[in-house]
């Protein structure tokens, strides 16, 4: 348990840390190992976020252990880890950093907008949304005060909020992008279940490289170097590959191989303008779908595309009031406009999620009301997805907002309260993504709006939730501020 909280946290909003303390239930849980993945882990606690001290836990020196143990046990603590030796590390002068906000490396470009990844986790559908959020966060290590970028990741596993983070990365005079910490919530059945994995440089351990400037095989480097609190370390297998992209070939690539504080090892891959291009093997692989502004395209969206975001809005409402001769009208017109648009240079993970979305909809014969709201729900959130490649990522978000108040009231309906909460917690997360953009005074009614849901959530007064949703779409439909 924190004992006080960062005033400065998102830049002087600590939204998100109040209210996810607050709900955080005081049982403890373990994420499974296999989601321990993702561009940019998870989220920092606000007191790490206030940089933390000059102390740590861990027995290592110089920027990244430069006299690291020689044992580092595993999470059990009944054996050590497969170290590779000291002598390949690359990770451990003492990196300056005199721009470090200027991240030009392009194997780890942290200032994308937003990011989109889409894959399975032990069979199990998984999506990823990295944003850059506003502002920068100064981190107090080795005597420096160290502005970083902050990156927010959301999780969702079977389409239901799994992990959120702020991540905290900076460039050194020298090009490596070094990893500051994360702040880690894990949920469960819509709530937080624990912040495992949680870590601050100048706290915890020092920061670690998550991408040298000149990476070449055979290279090892530790992205977390805090053992019994988080430890993780990257052997460079091989550059200049060619993989498979969102929209094709991909020179230029960097394939390493990641060990973990359980053991076990990961593939991951990255890519020039990407960043984190691909993680895992097999069947159990997590990929970039689209990222922007590298996959952006000149505005405005095309009308295809309008009209599918507009059309499964429409075939949402319809389904729910059981017009199913409207419903029969939208499912057709989204065909069309789906078979207009797909002709163009569509990412191939969106073009599966789409046709997958509408198939289930051709499927829909016995009109189920439950099902084709939801796979309604599926076309407009690929629709959004496809449009970040013509729009401002915040004008996604906004629109985003609105999907997911039409989760929550799906879910409100079928009684799911778990589903509720999880939906409420989504619900300010992209909330954080969009604040700034509001007019101060469409901000603060909005920040009340969503503390009255998360309480009526909380309590499990789902007459309440429902109520409160309309007011709270109008309100998140509020013009950003200019």
């Amino acid at each position: 348990m924190l004992s006080q909280k960062c005033s400065a946290y998102y830049g002087g909003d600590e939204m998100l840390y109040r209210r996810q303390r607050a709900t955080r239930p005081a049982q403890t849980g373990r994420r499974p190992a296999a989601v321990l993945r993702g561009i940019g882990l998870i989220a920092v606690l606000a007191a790490s976020a206030c940089g933390g001290g000059a102390g740590s836990t861990n027995t290592t020196t110089g920027a990244s252990g430069a006299t690291g143990p020689e044992c580092v046990k595993d999470e059990q603590g009944d054996r050590c880890l497969p170290l590779s030796p000291e002598s390949r590390r690359v990770d451990r002068a003492t990196p300056t950093f005199s721009s470090p906000t200027a991240i030009t490396n392009p194997l780890f470009p942290a200032r994308n907008d937003q990011m989109i990844q889409l894959g399975t986790v032990d069979g199990i559908p998984f999506r990823a949304e990295v944003t850059l959020l506003p502002g920068e966060k100064t981190i107090r290590w080795n005597g420096q005060q160290v502005a970083t970028v902050i990156s927010q990741y959301v999780g969702y596993l079977d389409g239901r909020i799994h992990e959120v983070a702020i991540d905290w990365y900076a460039q050194a005079d020298d090009g490596a992008v070094w990893y500051f910490g994360e702040d880690v919530f894990n949920y469960e059945d819509g709530a937080i279940a624990d912040t495992e994995g949680t870590w601050i440089a100048g706290r915890d351990g020092p920061p670690g490289i998550i991408m040298p400037a000149n990476p070449k095989p055979g290279d090892v480097y530790r992205p977390e170097n805090a053992p019994g609190v988080v430890f993780e370390e990257v052997t460079v297998t091989s550059t200049g590959q060619t993989a498979t992209g969102p929209r094709g070939p991909v020179d230029g690539v960097l394939e390493v191989r990641e060990l973990h504080m359980d053991g076990k090892f990961e593939d991951k891959s990255f890519a020039p303008r990407y960043g984190e291009l691909s993680t895992g093997s097999g069947t159990d692989v997590e990929a970039v779908a689209v990222a922007v502004p590298t996959d952006a395209l000149p505005g405005p969206p095309p009308e295809p595309l309008v009209m599918l975001t507009s059309g499964a809005g429409a075939l949402f409402e319809a389904a729910g009031e059981g017009d199913w001769a409207g419903a029969a009208t939208a499912t057709a017109a989204l065909r069309t406009a789906w078979d207009t648009y797909r002709i163009s240079d569509v990412p191939a993970a969106l073009d599966r999620q789409m046709s997958g979305a509408l198939a289930t909809l051709d499927a829909t014969a016995a009109r189920d009301p439950e099902e084709t709201r939801v796979a309604a729900l599926d076309v407009w959130r690929t629709s959004l997805d496809l449009r970040l490649r013509y729009q401002p990522a915040t004008e996604i978000d906004h629109a985003r907002l609105d999907l997911w108040a039409g989760q929550l009231r799906l879910d409100v309906e079928a009684g799911e309260k778990s589903d509720v909460l999880g939906d409420v917690a989504t619900l300010e997360t992209v909330w954080d993504r969009v604040r700034h953009t509001a007019a101060p005074a469409d901000a603060a009614r909005v920040d009340a709006q969503l503390a009255g849901l998360r309480a009526a959530a909380d309590e499990g007064n789902l007459a309440a939730v429902e109520a409160a949703v309309p007011a709270l779409r109008s309100s998140m439909a509020a013009r950003p501020a200019a």
